[in-house]
C-alpha cells in the first residue's frame, strides 16, 4: 500500500496534473475578479485562494518535489540543474506558506508633526467587547473577541459566535451584509425627528444624525437640534424652516447656485440646506430638512470605491435579542456600536484589527509633486519621517516609491496620502522570513533555468546537439544546390545600372519651402496658441518658435521667413 501511495505521490504524471489544476484555478480567479476594483476579492479568496483544496495542492506539490529528488536521484552531479529547480519550487511554496499563516500586512496613517505606533490590518475582523459586573481585584473585567471575516455580496455570508460572560450566554449572529452602505433615516410616523449632517474631516464624508432635543459631539464640535447649549452650534426651528446660531464666525456656499454668504458669530440666521458651511476647521452640509423616522443602515444609490460596508448583527443574551447596525470595511475603523442586554454592555465593530509596532514613526514632512501644469496629476509623493525607537535609537529616513523603510522585520512602503496633503499613508508588511525564503526560491529558479539551458548533460544540451546535426546537413545540401545553379547560369552576363541620386542643395530646399510656406495671416493666428514646454512653463507658440529659431539659426528669421512660418514648415 505504501509503495502504491509513493508511486502516485512521486509520479511526474501527478506533477503535470497539479500544474494544470493550479493554472486553471488561478485563471478562474482572475476571470471572476475581472470587473472588480481589486484582486483578489473576498469572493475569490473564499472560493479559491484561501480554500483548503488550493492549499492542499501546494502541500502535495512540496511532497511531490521532495519525493522526485530521491526517486530520480537528482542529487547526482549531472542532474544538479534539475535539482536546483525542484529546490526552488519547494522554497517558493514554503515561503508562501509562511506568508499566509505567519506574516501580516496593513496600513498606517500619520499626520505631519505627529507620531504613530498603531496600524490597521489588511484583513477585516468583527471585534466584540462584553462588559458587565464581573469584578476581579476591584477591576471590571472586559471580554474581547476578534474574529477574522471576509464578507462579500457575492457570497452566502455566515457568521455566528457563541460565548459566555460570567455564566451568561451570549450569541452574536449575522443577519445581513450590505456592500456600499450608509446610515440614514427611514421615514415613519412612529419614529423620532432627525436632522442629517455631513462633515468631511480627514478628506472623507461622514454622516451624523442630530436627534431633536439632543446635542451631538462632531469631532469636538458640539451641534444641537432644538436644544440651546452654550458653546454649541444650535439649530432651531424658525417657522417652517430652520435657523443656525454659531459661537464662531464662518461662511457658506449654496452648491446649486454658487451663492455665498457669511455666518455671524452669536447671530440667529436662516439655515440654508444643501449648502457647504465652513465654521472653524469644520466643513458641514445639511442635505435635507428634519425627517421623522427610524434610524437604519441602507444601501447607497451609487457605490463608489472606498465606500463603507454595512453589517447587521442579532445579539442575544438571557432570552433577549437586539439588532446592532455596524458600518466599517477595509482600513475603516469606526467607533463601537453598543447594545445593552440585562446587565451586559455588548459592543461591536467591523473593520481592521489594530496592531502595535515596537517603535513609533513621526512624519516630519510630506511632499507631493505634480506634473507641470496640472492640479490633480501627481508625479511623485514622499514622506520624511523619524523612527522613534527607545531601544536602538532614533533616526531619520526618506520614504518614497521603491525606497522602503526596513526596521525590526517591518517594511514600510509609500502608498497614498491625505487629500489635504498634510498626512501620509504607508503600507506595512511584517513577513521577514516568508519574503526572504521566497526570494531565495526565485533566485534558485532563475539559476536553475540558466543551468538547464547552458550546462551539458541536460535536455537542452541534447537538443542543441540534434539541431547542430540538422544544421550541418542543411549546409551540405545548400552547397550542392549553389553549385548546380552556378553552373547553369555561368554564361549569363547581367548589367545593372540605376539612376544616381544626389543630395539636394540648400538653394533647392529653400525654393521648395518658399513655394509651400504657410501665409503669415494664418501663422500669426497659430502663434497665439498657448503651449507648455517640458519644464512646465506656459507660453504662446510664437515665443517657443522664436527661442527655437534663435537657437538654430542665430537670427530672428530665416531667408525672409518669420519664426511662426519656420515652426510650421
Amino acid at each position: 500500500m505504501q509503495k502504491v501511495l509513493a508511486n502516485i505521490l512521486f509520479s511526474t504524471r501527478l506533477t503535470s496534473i497539479l500544474f494544470i489544476v493550479f493554472a486553471v484555478a488561478m485563471i478562474t480567479g482572475t476571470f471572476l475578479d475581472m470587473h472588480q476594483e481589486t484582486s483578489p476579492t473576498p469572493y475569490t479568496r473564499t472560493l479559491i485562494y484561501n480554500a483548503w483544496w488550493f492549499e492542499a495542492i501546494m502541500g502535495i506539490f512540496v511532497i511531490n518535489f521532495i519525493g522526485n529528488i530521491g526517486r530520480y536521484r537528482l542529487y547526482k552531479k549531472e542532474k544538479w540543474a534539475t535539482l536546483v529547480l525542484h529546490l526552488a519550487f519547494i522554497l517558493i511554496l514554503i515561503g508562501a506558506f509562511i506568508t499566509r499563516y505567519i506574516g501580516y500586512e496593513g496600513q498606517i496613517s500619520i499626520r505631519e508633526g505627529e507620531s504613530e505606533h498603531v496600524f490597521m490590518s489588511r484583513e477585516n475582523y468583527v471585534t466584540v467587547y462584553i462588559d458587565g459586573d464581573y469584578v476581579v481585584n476591584g477591576q471590571n473585567q472586559r471580554k474581547v473577541l476578534e474574529v477574522p471575516v471576509d464578507f462579500s455580496p457575492r457570497l452566502n455570508n455566515s457568521f455566528k459566535v457563541e460565548t459566555e460572560y460570567n455564566g451568561q450566554n451570549v450569541t452574536i449572529e449575522l443577519e445581513k451584509f450590505i456592500k456600499g452602505a450608509e446610515e440614514d433615516i427611514i421615514p415613519s410616523d412612529e419614529g423620532e425627528s432627525y436632522l442629517k449632517l455631513v462633515e468631511s474631516s480627514g478628506g472623507r464624508p461622514h454622516n451624523h444624525f442630530l436627534k431633536e432635543g439632543e446635542v451631538a459631539n462632531v469631532h469636538n464640535l458640539l451641534v444641537s437640534l432644538n436644544k440651546h447649549v452654550d458653546g454649541a452650534i444650535n439649530i432651531v426651528y424658525q417657522g417652517d424652516s430652520l435657523a443656525i446660531n454659531s459661537p464662531y464666525d464662518g461662511e457658506y456656499m449654496t452648491m446649486a447656485t454658487g451663492q455665498t454668504g457669511s455666518v455671524l458669530k452669536d447671530s440667529l440666521q436662516t439655515l440654508h440646506l444643501r449648502s457647504r458651511y465652513v465654521i472653524g476647521d469644520m466643513q458641514l452640509v445639511f442635505p435635507k430638512p428634519v425627517v421623522k423616522g427610524t434610524f437604519d443602515i441602507v444601501k447607497k444609490p451609487q457605490i463608489l470605491k472606498g465606500d463603507e460596508e454595512g453589517v447587521v448583527f442579532n445579539v442575544t443574551s438571557n432570552g433577549e435579542t437586539k439588532k446592532v447596525n455596524v458600518l466599517g470595511g477595509q482600513y475603516i475603523s469606526n467607533d463601537f456600536k453598543y447594545a445593552k442586554l440585562g446587565n451586559l454592555d455588548i459592543g461591536l465593530r467591523y473593520g481592521p484589527k489594530m496592531r502595535e509596532l515596537p517603535f513609533s514613526i513621526k512624519l516630519n514632512d510630506f511632499i507631493a509633486d505634480r506634473y507641470p501644469g496640472t492640479e490633480k496629476s501627481y508625479s511623485s509623493f514622499e514622506s520624511k519621517v523619524t523612527v522613534l525607537d527607545p531601544q536602538e535609537g532614533d533616526f531619520d529616513y526618506h520614504i518614497y516609491m521603491n525606497h522602503i523603510l526596513n526596521h525590526k522585520g517591518y517594511r514600510f512602503f509609500q502608498s497614498s496620502f491625505h487629500p489635504d496633503e498634510k498626512g501620509t499613508i504607508l503600507s506595512v508588511n511584517h513577513d521577514f522570513w516568508g519574503t526572504w525564503i521566497t526570494y531565495i526560491g526565485y533566485f534558485l529558479l532563475f539559476g536553475g533555468l540558466l543551468s538547464i539551458i547552458f550546462l551539458p548533460n541536460t535536455r537542452f544540451a541534447d537538443l542543441r546537439k540534434m539541431l547542430k546535426k540538422v544544421k550541418e546537413k542543411k549546409e551540405k545540401l545548400l552547397v550542392v544546390a549553389l553549385l548546380c545553379f552556378g553552373l547553369s547560369g555561368f554564361s549569363q552576363d547581367h548589367q545593372h545600372s540605376g539612376p544616381a541620386f544626389n543630395d539636394l542643395t540648400k538653394a533647392q530646399i529653400d525654393s521648395i519651402l518658399k513655394a509651400n510656406i504657410t501665409p503669415t495671416s494664418h501663422t500669426d493666428k497659430f502663434g497665439h496658441l498657448v503651449i507648455q514646454d517640458l519644464g512646465g512653463r506656459m507660453m504662446p507658440v510664437n515665443t517657443y518658435a522664436s527661442e527655437m529659431l534663435r537657437k538654430l539659426s542665430k537670427d530672428d528669421n530665416y531667408e525672409g521667413l518669420d519664426a511662426n512660418q519656420v515652426f510650421l514648415s
